[in-house]
């Protein structure tokens, strides 16, 4: 069974109380029409705003009975399987729907069978079930008060001078800046008493620790499958998919998976005018014959871009909004109707990618380290496509494959002087010999991101020494103008920040 054309909802923000409530009146980033709802179940009232597309199906994001409401923004993928637990008749309208029913059979427990890229809110009895997919990938902030329970896929619907500061929440990660909101982490459902403010946290997945030892045309053949499967999971039906195109071996895997699956495909690349991979990308393109498009965005304006980036991620980590912040410009340059974009993100993580290390158990501590310390960064948030109006999916982060890619042995990882080799010898046959053997390069690398950052910081006068501390304030500045000030981020002046930065610097402040 394969995905819908767009997701019924990207994102929402819902308030549950155990009598009435108002729709809560908030700004997303998230670009699209808004649905409300205002319904009473037997012990709580649930209000919420569903974003979405004007072409989607809201209704669909949200399933109630008399006593539970289920939202959902984001969607499933592997509805064919989760449809075969539940007996026999009528099938379920959405995945909210397809949610409530599972959840009926096997409660919070139901989170373990699902594969998707989502964030869900369960109001049932006097409890409100928080969860997240496996990574996090939409993510879902909280913040409760007596008597009520405020759940959003975006942190600054949350953020507010005059609201209390809540009930602490042990299991969750406190939000930078906005005092009183929690983040639900990845693979997670946190269990809410309605009236009590106490939270249990259930696990629904965590990164396997232990490693596969299988021969090498086994690894290559099981990992082509399920790549196979993740990205046909994710082609609409009747649709053509567009792949985010850098010309390294992750993005053209996903491309030539994704041709393969809908028999015809667009591809997009990003380039500014310091840096690009655009003949690289070319390359890939001709070979798939797609329907290809280049993009350059000026060195100025990329950097003029990141009070968005910021406001999209809400991430205070320079490194990550550094790797961002291209997709962001990209994401708002692409004119037309919302489109489903499939990425080649993430497959660096689990197969140590960016690790140029030799020596199997560093490199298998790597990937220890990485898949335990991803949550939280907000490099998967749909927020950052949505800015646009678009829905980003990544198919090296779903499920099924990153169990498999983590789980394989080190030396499968790094073989033959190769990094992410199986990944390589998997896509042999389906792409350029010379796209196969191309060494990894970020994309932040490959738009000249992180050199122009730097360099815009020391032309302010930062010492070349200190521009990777000056780096984290002018994100944390941007996040508290936007994210947890409220101000929109075309309001927010790069250049202006970026000097008041370096004022500090100078005056021996920062």
């Amino acid at each position: 069974m394969t995905a819908p054309v767009l997701p019924a909802a990207f994102g929402f923000l819902a308030s549950a109380r155990p009598e009435g409530s108002q729709v809560p009146d908030a700004v997303f980033a998230t670009r699209g029409s808004r649905t409300d709802i205002v319904t009473s179940l037997g012990a709580q009232t649930l209000a919420a705003t569903l974003v979405h597309t004007p072409e989607a199906a809201p209704e669909t994001a949200w399933a109630r009975d008399a006593d539970t409401s289920v939202l959902l923004a984001g969607e499933l993928y592997n509805r064919a399987a989760l449809h075969s637990l539940l007996p026999p008749g009528s099938e379920p309208d959405g995945d909210a729907q397809l949610l409530l029913r599972l959840l009926h059979r096997y409660g919070p427990h139901a989170f373990r069978l699902v594969n998707g890229r989502f964030a869900a809110m369960v109001s049932t009895g006097r409890r409100v079930l928080l969860a997240t997919d496996h990574a996090g990938s939409v993510p879902l902030y909280v913040r409760m008060t007596p008597g009520e329970v405020k759940a959003s896929t975006e942190a600054k619907t949350l953020a507010g001078d005059h609201v209390p500061r809540g009930f602490p929440l042990a299991d969750a990660r406190r939000v930078h800046g906005l005092p009183g909101v929690y983040q639900v982490p990845a693979g997670t459902v946190l269990d809410v008493g309605l009236e009590s403010g106490t939270a249990e946290a259930h696990r629904t997945w965590t990164p396997p620790l232990s490693r596969r030892i299988m021969p090498e045309d086994e690894a290559v053949t099981a990992v082509r499958a399920a790549l196979d499967q993740a990205v046909a999971a994710r082609v609409a039906p009747g649709g053509t998919p567009l792949v985010v195109l850098s010309g390294g071996i992750d993005s053209s895997g996903v491309a030539a998976c994704a041709h393969r699956a809908a028999g015809a495909l667009d591809t997009v690349s990003m380039g500014t005018d310091t840096s690009d991979e655009f003949p690289q990308a070319r390359a890939v393109a001709r070979h798939l014959a797609t329907g290809h498009r280049e993009i350059t965005v000026p060195t100025t304006d990329l950097l003029a871009q990141l009070p968005h980036a910021v406001w999209a991620a809400e991430s205070v980590d320079p490194d990550i909004i550094e790797y961002l912040l291209p997709l962001v410009a990209l994401y708002r340059a692409l004119d037309g109707p919302p489109r489903r974009i499939l990425t080649g993100y993430g497959a660096d993580i689990p197969l140590a990618g960016m690790h140029r290390e030799d020596r199997l158990p560093n490199l298998d501590t790597a990937v220890v380290h990485d898949m335990a310390t991803f949550d939280g960064l907000n490099e998967m948030s749909p927020v950052l496509s949505a800015l646009g109006g678009h829905w980003t999916t990544h198919p090296y982060w779903d499920r099924d494959l990153l169990d498999l890619l983590v789980s394989l042995e080190a030396a499968l990882k790094r073989r033959h002087g190769r990094d992410k080799w199986v990944l390589r010898a998997a896509l042999a046959d389906a792409l350029p010999e010379e796209t196969v053997n191309r060494p990894k390069l970020g994309v932040h690398e490959g738009s000249g991101t992180t050199s122009s950052f730097s360099r815009l910081l020391i032309e302010h006068g930062v010492a070349e020494p200190a521009v990777g501390k000056a780096k984290r304030q002018v994100v944390c500045e941007l996040f508290g103008l936007t994210v947890a000030g409220g101000r929109h981020p075309s309001q927010v002046s790069t250049a202006d920040v970026v000097q008041s930065v370096a004022d500090r610097f100078a005056r021996g402040a920062a």
